[in-house]
């Protein structure tokens, strides 16, 4: 994947932030430095402008952060990619989402100012979704996010996935956050050693954690990341 300057940072309500660059890479990743006017009323929110990447198949794929605009798009991807794999937890008439409700989704992870669902785009069409999320609101777990992924199959493969995670550890790490964890079903080969490439390591295993309908059973891996 092609390497990029990025536009990212918090900022709020409809006062001036300035945000300076940021190159994200493998060796080395810029602090994001956020300085809000002293009158600013709104709540800070996570805001990850869109970045150009370069697939492996020479097609341009955009990140950015999800818009409430996003909202039919992202029901529709959870239905179709819930069908698609066996490894997500829900089946796809079990997803029942309204776009008001997914929009009210959408807002809620907007405005925490530790939280960021990121998307990618190519060619104006939704490929996936990376999302970074706090495990609620406790001083003793505050040092602690969660990650997960899911891409359209036809976009698997691309390198789209390996960048949406470096950018969304990126952040969690600019977040504050000091581990990062995850849980994949243990027969998702590929997922695991992309996570394992990323830093990722196995630290337990859930037996029967997941049921399918036929009566058949997977296993899930807890998988975590130090990034301190």
């Amino acid at each position: 994947m092609s390497e990029k300057p990025v536009f990212a940072g918090i900022c709020g309500g409809s006062d001036t932030v300035q945000i300076d660059f940021l190159t994200i890479t493998e060796e080395n990743v810029e602090k994001i430095k956020c300085r809000s006017d002293t009158d600013h009323r709104g709540d800070p929110i996570m805001i990850y402008e869109p970045r150009e990447i370069t697939c492996r198949d020479g097609r341009s794929c955009i990140l950015r952060s999800a818009a409430v605009t996003d909202a039919n798009d992202l029901i529709r991807y959870l239905k179709v990619t819930a069908g698609e794999t066996p490894f997500l937890i829900r089946e796809p008439d079990e997803i029942s989402l309204t776009p008001e409700q997914e929009e009210h989704f959408i807002e809620g992870i907007v405005k925490e100012p530790r939280e960021l669902m990121l998307i990618g785009t190519v060619a104006g069409e939704h490929v996936g979704n990376c999302s970074l999320m706090s495990l609620g609101n406790y001083e003793r777990y505050a040092h602690r996010c969660s990650v997960a992924i899911a891409l359209y199959q036809k976009y698997c493969g691309l390198g789209i996935g390996r960048e949406m995670l470096k950018t969304v550890l990126t952040m969690a790490k600019q977040c504050g956050y000091e581990q990062a964890e995850l849980e994949v079903v243990s027969t998702n080969t590929p997922a695991i050693r992309l996570y394992e490439s990323l830093g990722f390591e196995i630290w337990g295993t859930q037996p029967h954690s997941v049921r399918y309908r036929d009566g058949s059973y997977a296993d899930d891996h807890f998988m975590v990341k130090r990034l301190v």
